[in-house]
């Protein structure tokens, strides 16, 4: 049989080569292609005690299978996709091996367990379960002793039973088109021709609500975005979202943990006022919507100019998910919409819609906005290898100098003899970004220069969306930042699923590879990020805790409204006599941009010279998760500005908690000192 499947091989190589031109004739190709993946064998026990089993193997990327039957008897070859195999078995337990192949001839196996019994199957328990997330959607497993399959019968009228067929102990599901209580039948099966059954009513539930968020907006500067609902950022004032337009649609302000949504049930038509605050969007480029909903397949999406006619875009809707927009404002304004004087939305469709995210959007006006992805820093993802390199590991960081002095990285050795495409994958909770971004780096480091280094991101649940570059190392025993051009990806995709191939086209030699801070990266925009201030004391004064037995902070008036700071209100504190030495206080606000941002700025006025000033940004929910960073003070009973790096701060943690201490590493000794004008800058 390997002579056969030799010449297989070598006869479909033939037949590609045959087919394409002789400047075509390149195997490269070959190569890329997989190996067989999901590789299975569902089974059909003729129920006559005779023993006689069908066998179907099943596999992505397959060309043809072998199955073994596990009985000491000859392997079945040569089995094609869809085709199936018989054989006779006594009874008894048995292991099943199915052997796929791909079109190169990598083979790829996987076992079942299979069990003969001429007995009828006995303690059959049924699970049957709505899905938690799809609508409509029941889950079954089923368990019995001398079974091999099971059946389920939906109970539904109209609809051919059973409905769906499973091996025993495997799950299987069943999408009902209609929710309502069914008299539900579960058949275990085996050799023998006496079955074994479970009835029950069950009640098939439908979900009229997303029980997910929608994902979560990138950082954005204040001027890159107009946003009219969303947490992620500040909405324009003087919006109403259900003005009385005499439609049908009932609002309903919705809220899932904390995550605010809008709720338009009943829809024919629904607005969004903000005539008080008209809006000028000309300089946007980008429309983004969200949009969940249980039953609506469509929806009218009207921006409304004060001056021009109505125009819309209709986009169709998935149920039971989250439906991503990114609306070129082209789309609306090649129709003659005015976008400079915007007053009003409107929708129109029919069910019910949960909209989150309305906002308009541009490139980042900064040079580049990065986010970083994976640092291998906090929990480690799971990994996926394959191609038989070694399990892939997250380490020590080999060389801590230079462009990465993070502490720990991901290590692949490419074990000798691995395959020439060999690599590993590890999904993301949130998809990448391509709308936003256009690049993605990676930090390398190996001894061997000259390789190639391919990016693929996919997505998990369907491998034939994907997009992927390479890049080539030039640096030997030493960390380098790669750059791979996403640019061009489709931005309909979702790209949850990271996959990087070292040295790729060349079989495995045992050569280590690390790598790192997988960074998405813009740097589309021009010019530099205008200083943003966080917190000025001016309005509401933020709730202060003290710590280290100082006096309580206060927001007081300016002591000296000259010089670097002339603003009406400070923050004061007095580091107590007898204070410790790491006495200070902290105040939480929103979460600071620092994918955007590299440093802070504090205006100070101390009465001492040559006094640390400890500055510190944490995670008020984990504040093992911080960035503290020193400076000292040279002005004597004036103002003046403290910078501080906060560049190594991490852009997948939230920092929004700020922490100051005055003359760190000293005791109280009653000095009074202000603070005021905390921005981020670059």
């Amino acid at each position: 049989m390997k002579k056969l499947k030799t010449i297989y091989k070598a006869l479909i190589i033939f037949l590609i080569v045959s087919a394409c031109t002789e400047e075509d004739r390149s195997l490269d190709f070959l190569e890329n292609i997989a190996p067989p993946s999901n590789v299975a064998a569902t089974y059909n026990l003729t129920q006559d005690n005779s023993g006689l089993v069908t066998i179907t193997p099943t596999a992505d990327g397959t060309t043809m299978f072998d199955v073994d039957f596990g009985d000491s008897s000859p392997i079945a070859e040569g089995i094609e996709p869809g085709k199936n195999v018989q054989h006779t078995y006594a009874e008894g337990s048995y292991n099943v091996k199915i052997i796929a192949y791909n079109s190169k001839g990598d083979a790829v196996e996987a076992t079942q367990d299979l069990v003969v019994s001429f007995k009828a199957p006995q303690n059959l328990i049924a699970t049957i379960e709505n899905d938690a997330a799809v609508s409509k959607k029941v889950n079954v497993t089923a368990t019995a002793e001398f079974a091999a399959t099971y059946e389920f019968y939906s109970g539904e009228t109209g609809v051919d039973q059973p409905v769906a067929t499973a091996n025993i102990g495997e799950a299987l599901s069943y999408q009902y088109a209609t929710a309502g209580t069914y008299s539900v039948k579960v058949v275990a099966m085996g050799g023998a021709i006496e079955t074994t059954e479970y009835t029950v009513d069950f009640e098939v539930t439908e979900i009229l609500a997303p029980i997910a968020s929608a994902g979560t907006p990138p950082a954005r500067n204040d001027a890159d975005v107009i946003s009219l609902f969303s947490d992620a950022y500040t909405d324009i004032t003087d919006i109403d979202y259900n003005p009385n337009w005499g439609q049908q649609t009932i609002y309903t302000a919705f809220d899932l943990a904390g995550d605010a949504m809008i709720q338009y049930s009943n829809l024919n038509y629904q607005g969004i006022d903000f005539a008080n605050n008209v809006q000028d969007a000309s300089s946007m480029e980008t429309l983004h919507i969200d949009i969940w909903t249980a039953d609506a397949t469509s929806i009218d999406i009207y921006p409304i100019s004060s001056t021009s006619a109505e125009y819309f875009v209709t986009k169709q809707l998935v149920v039971d998910q989250w439906n991503s927009f990114e609306i070129p404002l082209s789309e609306f304004t090649d129709q003659g919409l005015v976008i400079s004087d915007l007053k009003q939305f409107k929708f129109v469709g029919s069910g019910s819609v949960f909209i989150d995210n309305l906002y308009f959007h541009k490139p980042p006006s900064s040079g580049v906005s990065t986010l970083i992805v994976q640092d291998f820093e906090g929990a480690a993802p799971a990994f996926t290898d394959f191609g038989n390199i070694a399990p892939i590991e997250v380490v020590a960081n080999p060389d801590t100098s230079g462009i990465n002095s993070t502490s720990l990285t991901a290590k692949m050795v490419k074990s000798a003899g691995a395959e020439t495409w060999a690599g590993a994958f590890f999904d993301v909770a949130t998809p990448i970004d391509p709308v936003n971004y256009n690049k993605i780096t990676i930090k390398t480091y190996t001894a061997k220069t000259g390789a190639t280094v391919r990016f693929k991101m996919e997505n998990s649940a369907d491998n034939t969306q994907f997009h992927e570059v390479d890049a080539t190392t030039t640096v030997a025993n030493g960390w380098e930042e790669l750059s791979f051009d996403i640019s061009s990806a489709n931005t309909a995709f979702t790209y949850d699923r990271l996959v990087i191939f070292f040295d790729f086209g060349n079989s495995g030699d045992d050569t280590v590879y690390y790598y790192d801070e997988v960074t998405l990266v813009n740097n589309t925009g021009g010019g530099s990020n205008p200083a943003v201030v966080f917190q000025d004391f001016e309005g509401t004064a933020p709730a202060f805790t003290d710590f280290g037995n100082i006096a309580p902070i206060e927001v007081v008036a300016n002591p000296d409204a000259s010089g670097e700071n002339t603003t009406s209100m400070v923050a004061k504190l007095v580091k107590s006599a007898g204070a410790e030495t790491w006495a200070g206080a902290f105040f939480d606000g929103a979460a600071l941009d620092v994918a955007n941002y590299s440093k802070v700025t504090v205006k100070t006025y101390s009465p001492k010279s040559g006094a640390t000033v400890r500055f510190k940004i944490e995670n008020s929910a984990d504040n093992t998760q911080f960035v503290e960073v020193d400076a000292t003070t040279s002005v004597v009973n004036g103002w003046e500005e403290l910078t501080f790096d906060i560049s190594s701060a991490s852009a997948s943690i939230t920092y929004d908690r700020i922490v100051i201490f005055f003359d760190f590493g000293n005791s109280g000794d009653d000095s009074i000192y202000y603070y005021d004008e905390l921005a981020l800058t670059n």
